[in-house]
């Protein structure tokens, strides 16, 4: 699927900038008391599983639909902090920024309002394509759908990133982090369940991400 290649982004290291002791600097979203903030107890193992006689496409379709309207609407309260002159590339913490990949192949360093808008009218476009998600009887799922939903979360999972990374202050200060915790801790639970990450991918929210599992881990043995 040509188009798909051309939306899937790069991923490259640059060299931290700052002082060290500025790069030492515990990120918001890894401090107390905001880590644990979350709406959700227990695991998410039961709600992300694939139901009993429910076809695997057409469940993923479903959540795809769901996580990208919640990102959406998060990504929407915070949108007017996140400007071509506050965030000039798609960083996601020191050293990590993403570049667009156009319909030629060519890599492009993008501010990161002009690259979540690409994410999200490229989503946007999928959900309301016929022949990519199905909604009509008897049509059935093209054989690259996971691939597709693979490609969708990889982006998705760069919005989350670009958002704790460089404005968790602002979802503090809406008071969304038990929210968007929550979404987040579902989203990746969801993603390991099918494999739909690559664990290279990750790596923005790694620790954040182990902090999340343990967490979880905890409560199922309680």
């Amino acid at each position: 699927m040509n188009f798909l290649r051309n939306v899937e982004g790069k991923l490259y290291r640059t060299k931290s900038r700052g002082s060290a002791k500025a790069t030492s600097l515990r990120p918001l979203f890894l401090s107390q008391p905001f880590v644990n903030a979350s709406f959700v107890k227990g695991s998410f193992k039961p709600i992300v599983m694939l139901p009993k006689y429910v076809d695997e496409d057409e469940w993923l379709a479903v959540n795809v639909f769901e996580f990208f309207t919640y990102l959406n609407l998060f990504y929407g309260s915070i949108t007017d902090f996140c400007t071509s002159s506050s965030c000039p590339s798609m960083c996601a913490g020191p050293g990590v920024e993403f570049s667009w990949i156009d319909h030629t192949r060519k890599s492009t360093k993008l501010p990161a309002p002009t690259y979540i808008d690409y994410v999200m009218t490229w989503i946007q476009n999928l959900l309301n394509d016929e022949s990519t998600f199905p909604t009509k009887a008897g049509r059935e799922f093209p054989p690259e759908f996971k691939q597709t939903v693979k490609s969708i979360f990889k982006q998705s999972f760069r919005v989350f990133a670009h958002i704790y990374h460089n404005h968790y202050d602002k979802v503090l200060h809406l008071r969304e982090e038990g929210h968007f915790n929550s979404l987040f801790a579902h989203f990746i639970s969801f993603a390991k369940e099918f494999a739909l990450l690559d664990k290279k991918e990750m790596g923005p929210l790694e620790e954040l991400i182990e902090i999340m599992e343990l967490k979880e881990a905890n409560g199922r043995n309680r």
